[in-house]
């Protein structure tokens, strides 16, 4: 995970559920590069073309409610999203997001700072998130450090693997 993210910006409103950001009738779809194909198909239907590996979802409040489906991470992730900013997420799909290695940040104020298409720069460590095109920008309260710790893993997978790794190397080293 980078300290600094920058990327294009796709806007989302309120209560976006996990079936606007992936359709159930998708759930069997275990190929990521398929899932990818069917990303925001209802609630951003142009995203899936012409997203681009870093881009930024900045949405309103209650982001991924609904069913807990991590499908709906996984697609976000396999089609390179940089980040998510929320005023507010589902809880379980923020740590969905944050086990899969999305930077994912709750902040107050972040909808009303963006338009489609601008630039959106993050600083993870400051808690800072700027408009590029305004100026303008909203803080947000410093991520946990074990989160931290899983986002520059990787994900919580990667981050078990890097583990397991090192055991078995002191192991082996003994």
């Amino acid at each position: 995970m980078k300290d600094v993210i920058e990327g294009r910006v796709w806007v989302l409103g309120k209560d976006v559920d996990t079936d606007q950001i992936i359709s159930g009738k998708y759930l069997t779809i275990i190929d990521p590069n398929e899932l990818k194909k069917h990303v925001f198909e209802i609630a951003l239907p142009e995203f899936a073309q012409q997203a681009q590996p870093g881009d930024i979802l900045v949405a309103d409040e209650n982001l991924g409610c609904g069913s807990s489906r991590e499908h709906a991470p996984q697609a976000m992730r396999a089609i390179g999203v940089g980040a998510v900013v929320a005023e507010t997420f589902a809880r379980i799909f923020y740590r969905n997001s944050i086990n899969l290695g999305i930077p994912t940040i709750e902040a107050r104020g972040v909808r009303a700072l963006f338009e489609k298409g601008d630039i959106a720069r993050i600083e993870m460590r400051a808690g800072r998130i700027t408009n590029l095109r305004t100026g303008q920008s909203v803080s947000f309260p410093p991520i946990p450090h074990h989160l931290l710790e899983l986002l520059e893993a990787g994900g919580l997978v990667e981050k078990v693997r890097a583990e397991l790794e090192r055991q078995k190397a002191a192991a082996g080293a003994a």
